[in-house]
């Protein structure tokens, strides 16, 4: 059975999707990508569509799926490089991706998962502080 590598780079997991991902291999991608995130405690997902030509509804819902189930388990979902006549595609089509965010490029997408990530540990940090030890 195909399978799309899924690369750990430091505190993020980055997929590189280079083919056209029929139902089958999307499911695949779908339980592969959350088993790492669990597996590695992963904070961040990065998925590169640059070389995906056509999504369809199915498609769409996958990486909304990937990006509810990886928030779920404390990881922010990023999707980079995708085509225009994709984005045409998923406005036609009424998918909003909710939860997904987006980048032109992966370079731009690492920078925004490591905002995200930051802005969490922040306000984790945060929370973790008792009042009563401040120094005020």
């Amino acid at each position: 059975m195909d399978r799309i590598p899924i690369l750990k780079m430091g505190p993020f997991l980055l997929v590189t999707i280079q083919v056209d991902l029929y139902d089958r291999l999307a499911l695949t991608l779908e339980n592969d990508l959350i088993g790492m995130v669990s597996k590695t405690g992963a904070r961040g997902v990065l998925i590169d569509i640059s070389a995906v030509s056509i999504v369809d509804s199915f498609m769409g819902r996958i990486l909304g799926n990937i990006a509810s189930m990886s928030r779920i388990m404390d990881a922010e979902t990023v999707v980079v490089g995708m085509q225009p006549a994709v984005a045409i595609t998923l406005v036609e089509l009424g998918l909003t991706l909710q939860g997904v965010y987006t980048a032109l490029d992966v370079e731009k997408g690492m920078e925004l998962l490591q905002d995200k990530i930051g802005i969490l540990e922040d306000s984790e940090k945060d929370e973790e502080e008792d009042p009563d030890d401040r120094n005020d």
